[in-house]
């Protein structure tokens, strides 16, 4: 029988010594480091998804028991810390959806490693991998622990230590703070809340100079030893003395939140361009006016500027002829090829025609079956209403029998009366003639 109400789960030094990730080779630091990590991303998501406190300690708690019994080669500890976040939420009834803590914790990423800030699209196959690996992570947590999930914090003990001890409120604000601090650290998996709860109050003691009871001392009498209590001072002095904790990349099989800004950009595919054909024969020379070739002088004869000029025609027209040429053999050519794109436009028409006919028949073919379903429709319809007017018939029947009967009823009932009416009358006369003679025969005796 399994008991949710027992906070059992603690560990030794040795055994913390001798963890998961220490057997892979991680060292100590580098586990502290990356636990530190994963408690400041669930406490500054719980911030950013408006959860309280006690969701943001719960999650916290449940990271440190993960990574007791797991390795941070094996799970990666984004992916933890946000299943440790969605499962907290759930067991404090404060329920956050799944899409929200993705969200929040691809937005932290990119915040905090310097990547550009890029929208999430909810509906693509990077954000359904994250979901399907975050609820396999959180089956993974909920194994681990057995389906034991109970946790119980030093923040309730807390206010009702420093009531009995009659001790200033700022000192419980500087406890409270402490109790948070001490979240980050393996305090929660080592020592009962009792014991911590004990260990910040004497921190916070201790920092505003105010005395506690010494004699006989105080933690006594809340079931805590003063070894614990220096155990916790000198674990919660060590975390200060540390640097702000870093991502370190030792997860093997995991995946992360991380969305590279490298895109693969699709090379534009070069088309070949179209180069003009050149004419067969090309202009290798310029055409001047006839003026520049031949200058005309006033004194020449006439005759010879009338010779050159019929020379000059006669080559400008073998000129005109030769370019005539190949436009001559284009046009020849083009009927060649004139059939072959008539051909390609008929076969596409006809394709096209047969298309649309198909189409037409299909249609058809629906309207056919829409009318069909009128018809049928009207015909019940028909089929309806019959049966109603013979229903309606049949009533109007009945009540007329009906009628007929109860006036039946009515004159037999009538006859019978008036018959009793009557005899009654005939029995009155009878018997008051008889007692009219039993008197005179009196009268007589």
């Amino acid at each position: 029988m399994i008991y949710t109400a027992i906070d059992n789960f603690y560990l030794t030094d040795e055994q913390l010594k001798d963890s998961p990730s220490r057997k892979d080779g991680i060292e100590e630091a580098t586990e502290t480091t990356l636990r530190i990590y994963g408690c400041d991303l669930i406490q500054e998501s719980g911030i950013l998804l408006k959860l309280p406190q006690a969701v943001m300690a719960t999650g916290q708690v449940l990271f440190h028991r993960f990574y007791c019994k797991r390795s941070f080669a094996r799970f990666d500890v984004k992916i933890v810390a946000a299943s440790s976040v969605w499962l907290a939420s759930k067991l404090e009834e404060s329920p956050r959806k799944a899409r929200q803590v993705i969200i929040v914790f691809h937005r932290m990423e990119c915040r905090r490693e310097g990547l550009p800030i890029e929208h999430l699209d909810l509906f693509s196959k990077k954000f359904s991998e994250l979901k399907m690996e975050m609820s396999r992570t959180e089956r993974h947590i909920l194994k681990e622990m057995g389906f034991v999930c109970h946790v119980e914090h030093p923040h309730k003990f807390i206010s009702n230590y420093l009531a009995t001890l009659e001790t200033p409120l700022e000192l419980r604000q500087e406890a409270w703070n402490l109790a948070n601090d001490s979240l980050r650290t393996t305090l929660c998996v080592r020592f009962k809340s009792e014991v911590v709860a004990c260990g910040v109050v004497y921190a916070a003691a201790r920092r505003f100079q105010i005395p506690l009871p010494e004699n006989p001392p105080w933690w006594k009498a809340f079931d805590a030893e003063k070894s614990g209590i220096d155990e916790v001072c000198r674990v919660l002095a060590h975390l200060y003395s540390l640097p702000k904790a870093k991502y370190i990349p030792v997860c093997k099989d995991g995946t992360s939140f991380t969305f590279s800004s490298k895109t693969v950009d699709s090379q534009p595919q070069s088309t070949p361009k179209e180069v003009p054909q050149s004419s067969p024969q090309a202009n290798n020379h310029t055409t001047f006016p006839i003026e520049a070739l031949v200058p005309i002088n006033p004194e020449s004869g006439g005759s010879k500027v009338k010779a050159a000029l019929d020379r000059l025609k006669d080559c400008k027209k073998s000129d005109d002829e030769s370019k005539s040429m190949p436009s001559d053999g284009e046009a020849r050519e083009e009927p060649v090829q004139r059939p072959k794109s008539d051909h390609k436009t008929e076969a596409s028409g006809e394709r096209s025609k047969d298309r649309d006919r198909e189409r037409d028949r299909e249609r058809d073919r629906d309207r056919e079956r829409d009318r069909e379903r009128e018809r049928r429709k009207s015909r019940d319809r028909d089929r309806g209403r019959d049966s109603d007017r013979e229903r309606d018939r049949d009533e109007t029947d009945k009540i007329k029998d009906r009628g007929y009967r109860s006036k039946d009823r009515m004159k037999d009932s009538g006859g019978h009366s008036e018959k009793s009416r009557h005899h009654s009358t005939r029995d009155r006369d009878y018997h008051s003639y008889s007692s009219s003679r039993e008197k005179d025969r009196h009268r007589h005796y």
